[in-house]
């Protein structure tokens, strides 16, 4: 009779594993909590020297000179390299969440060794264009040549003022992924775009036209497309 009873009985759980959540992809790691926390102790102590910057900031958006101005100060050259590098940090934590860097040999990694490769590419990208900046610096008048090498500390903290808020009202309105990525390959662009036109200039001021072309390939572009290459390829 016992047995009788049970026959009728059905499994009503799912015999398939569910899918993960996405609030699990989307939390961070340890790590990058402890970068969060960071960055904003640290924008709230400089936060008078990012306001101090800010006029020279939008200076170097409509004219040249205004990154040759900047650099000519001590001070807010100093305060501009330190916002730069910490603005670094939030820029891990965008690419580590919203996969903007996303090759192949990344995305099995666990969170926090994959917030750590992430970290370890945008060095070797920073120390590439960094080595091939001192290996072909030339030995007179390199004024100019450094200023355009230093105006993308300039476009970078620029690049992020921009992406920041967006990447806010985008959460608020609970936008996808895809969408987030879109806003900031498009804003990456057009700054990216502004930035090598600056650069450009600032060469020209020292530097024939043909000259200035190959710094332009050997010093931006050659390091921007091996990081595209090492995203498609790798």
């Amino acid at each position: 009779m016992m047995e009788g009873a049970f026959k009728t009985g059905r499994l009503l759980l799912p015999t398939q594993p569910s899918a993960p959540l996405e609030t699990a992809e989307a939390a961070f790691p340890w790590l990058g909590v402890g970068m969060a926390i960071l960055f904003v102790l640290l924008f709230l102590l400089l936060l008078r020297n990012f306001l101090h910057i800010l006029p020279y900031l939008s200076d170097s958006i409509f004219r040249a000179r205004g990154s040759t101005a900047l650099d000519s100060s001590v001070r807010v050259s100093r305060d501009r390299n330190i916002i730069a590098l910490i603005l670094i940090l939030p820029l891990l934590l965008v690419v580590y969440r919203y996969r903007i860097y996303d090759p192949a040999f990344l995305r099995d990694l666990p969170p926090s060794p994959r917030l750590g490769a992430i970290a370890g590419v945008v060095l070797g990208y920073l120390v590439l264009r960094w080595a091939l900046t001192l290996w072909l610096k030339p030995r007179r008048r390199a004024d100019s040549y450094m200023a355009s090498y230093r105006s993308g500390y300039t476009f970078f903290i620029l690049l992020m003022l921009l992406v920041l808020p967006t990447l806010g009202i985008l959460y608020v309105f609970h936008a996808p992924d895809t969408l987030v990525r879109t806003f900031f390959y498009v804003e990456l662009s057009v700054v990216y775009a502004l930035y090598l036109v600056r650069r450009v200039q600032i060469l020209s001021l020292s530097c024939r036209s043909l000259t200035t072309f190959l710094y332009l390939c050997a010093l931006e572009l050659l390091p921007s497309v091996l990081l595209i290459v090492s995203a498609v390829v790798l």
